[in-house]
Formats: structure tokens, C-alpha cells, sequence
């Protein structure tokens, strides 16, 4: 009887740990979740540079909030891109409505996800960028799920673009541990972290263990991820996200800067224009 009751309690503090953060969320943070989404914000951050005053490529990846309650849990991510010279970025997504879930389309780049707004989480310019865009694009076209959406465990938004990162190594990405659905490996078991520099066991993204140097580590339960990420003397939240004092990677970007690739992981940061990624110490995105 001991036993049982035990390991009850174990499970019971298990669960409230998981869900702590997501609760915190819902109690502290802006996220619009009572709004109706055809009267949403979808306006541009003012992130992105404009298409037509910036003649080279571009490569971003974005991340905010997701609609409605769901932004308590997980954050909805995308790639946009722009080809030298061209007037506009597509957007590459995937989206729950529709029997075709994929779009790629041209778009506003740092668009507000319906009410939410959104974090830059990577920004790739030049000619690193142009080199990136063609094998995104194949990436995109060979999406294993182009007509399946599941907001959770996967996949979903998350899934799609952890998997255009996988098959572009050099896009060099680490998605933010609210992405949930990044860890969905459809029938594979092992794969290698979307940031690189690591690799991840998953069982249908309903539990698993990531370890990378760029991501550090991570437990999976029930698409609800924590860690700790030593690098970035940082740990991961459930729903809350990245908390840190230091980015590892803010030397690279700010090196790259100057090559005119900007790169970005999942950070303390509160201005949306850096290149440093989603903040967590801003309650409304809390990446």
C-alpha cells in the first residue's frame, strides 16, 4: 500500500512540475488567448529588413506564442526567406487548417501570430543565405507530413521546422525547448538535435532525452520539455522556456555580423529586434 501510494506522489509532483510553468504562464503572462482569431494582430514587428531596401538574401526563423490557450504550453515557429534582389520573403509554415498543411507563400516575415508577437530566433544574411535558400526549399518539398497536423505530440509546426533545420545542416538552429512537436521523429527513434553538435531519442514525441552543445540537455515528458543548458548557465522551463544569464552564442553572432550572418538561439533577450532569439524574461513570449 506504501508503494502504491509512493509512487502516486511521485507522479503527482511529477505532473505538477510540468504543468507549474505552463500555469505560471497563464497567470502572469499577456499572451492573448480570448481573442478571436479573425480579429487577431497580424501586424509586422518591424523586425525583418524590407525586401526592397535589402537587394540580398535573407534567411529567418521565427517563433511566438501560439493561439489561444496553447500559448500557456508552446510557442508556433516558421522560416521565412528572400532570394537576392527579390521584393518580397516567402513564408514557409505549417498550419492546422486545410487539407494540405504545408504553405509556402509569399508574406510578412515577422508577422504577429494572432495577437502574439513574434521572437527572431535566427537570421542568416548574404551570401550564406542564398546558399541556404535552395536546400530549404528542397527541405520544404520533401516534408514527410505535408497533409497530417497534430498539435500535439506532432507534428506539427515545430516538427516542420526542426525537420528543415535537420536536413540543412548549415541552417544551424536551435529551437527553443516551448517548440513542442521539435522532437517528433515520426517512426525514427534517433535523430540529430535540430541545432547540431548532438543528437535525441524519441518515442513519438511522448518522451525523450536530447543532449547537444548547443542545446544542452533536455527530458521530454509528454511534449513538456525541461533541461538545463550549461553553456548559457541556463535552465528549461516547461512552458515558461530558456532562463539564463548569458548567451554562448552572442559572440558568434556578433562576429558574424560583419560576414552578414546573424545567428541566434533561445535567450534572455527583451529587445524583438535582436538577433540573440525568443526572451524569457519577456512574460509575453518567455523564450
Amino acid at each position: 500500500m506504501m508503494t502504491t501510494f509512493w509512487w502516486l506522489a511521485k507522479a503527482g509532483l511529477l505532473l505538477l512540475l510540468l504543468l507549474a510553468g505552463p500555469l505560471f504562464m497563464a497567470a502572469s503572462s499577456n499572451i492573448q488567448s480570448n481573442q478571436n482569431w479573425f480579429d487577431a494582430d497580424r501586424s509586422s514587428a518591424g523586425i525583418a529588413p524590407r525586401a526592397e531596401g535589402f537587394p540580398e538574401a535573407i534567411v529567418q526563423v521565427y517563433g511566438a506564442r501560439a493561439f489561444g490557450w496553447r500559448g500557456y504550453f508552446a510557442v508556433h515557429t516558421w522560416i521565412a526567406t528572400k532570394q537576392a534582389g527579390a521584393s518580397s520573403y516567402v513564408v514557409h509554415d505549417v498550419t492546422g487548417w486545410g487539407s494540405h498543411t504545408v504553405r509556402s507563400r509569399p508574406g510578412v516575415p515577422d508577422r504577429a501570430w494572432y495577437g502574439n508577437a513574434p521572437r527572431l530566433i535566427a537570421d542568416f544574411r548574404g551570401q550564406r543565405a542564398a546558399e541556404l535558400i535552395p536546400e530549404i526549399q528542397q527541405a520544404v518539398a520533401d516534408y514527410p507530413y505535408p497533409n497530417r497536423y497534430e498539435a500535439w505530440p506532432g507534428p506539427n509546426s515545430n516538427t516542420f521546422v526542426a525537420w528543415v533545420i535537420r536536413q540543412v545542416p548549415e541552417l544551424d538552429v536551435a529551437l527553443p525547448n516551448t517548440a513542442i512537436g521539435k522532437d517528433y521523429l515520426g517512426d525514427g527513434y534517433i535523430s540529430r538535435t535540430p541545432g547540431g553538435l548532438g543528437y535525441q531519442v524519441s518515442a513519438n514525441g511522448y518522451v525523450g532525452l536530447l543532449a547537444s552543445v548547443r542545446e544542452g540537455l533536455e527530458l521530454n515528458i509528454m511534449g513538456l520539455s525541461l533541461g538545463i543548458d550549461p553553456l548559457a548557465l541556463a535552465i528549461k522551463l516547461p512552458g515558461v522556456g530558456h532562463l539564463g544569464f548569458r548567451d554562448p552564442w552572442m559572440d558568434k553572432a556578433d562576429a558574424a555580423t560583419e560576414t552578414g550572418t546573424l545567428t541566434g538561439s533561445a535567450s534572455g533577450s527583451d529587445s524583438p529586434g535582436e538577433p540573440s532569439g525568443l526572451s524569457l524574461r519577456d512574460p509575453a513570449a518567455s523564450q
